[in-house]
């Protein structure tokens, strides 16, 4: 089993067209093996310490049963036509991979 986490910095004001991106990406995931655990969109106080990281607007875990799933899911085709939303709301983001220990 994969499991990534995925912290995700919007741009200001992009917050619509992130929406949009993951209204239909998220459901993608299952297609190929995968689980959305959680979103989150952590206030202010849900941080106990910050280390030298800027703080996440939105963050990810995901399972996907295999790498292989998880790249088929990148390359999916309807998830491609939407990556224009995606490139335009994510300022940056960092994707960490890991698996259960």
């Amino acid at each position: 089993m994969l499991y990534l986490t995925q912290l995700i910095y919007i741009h200001a004001e992009q917050e619509a067209a992130f929406n949009e991106f993951e209204k239909h990406a998220i459901p993608i995931i299952a297609r190929y093996n995968g689980e959305l655990l959680f979103r989150i969109r952590p206030g202010i106080d849900a941080f106990v310490e910050v280390g030298s990281i800027e703080k996440p607007d939105e963050i990810h875990f995901i399972c996907f049963k295999s790498d292989t799933d998880f790249a088929d899911f990148m390359a999916d085709e309807e998830r491609k036509k939407y990556l224009h939303l995606k490139e335009q709301s994510i300022r940056v983001s960092f994707l960490v991979k890991g698996e259960k220990l």
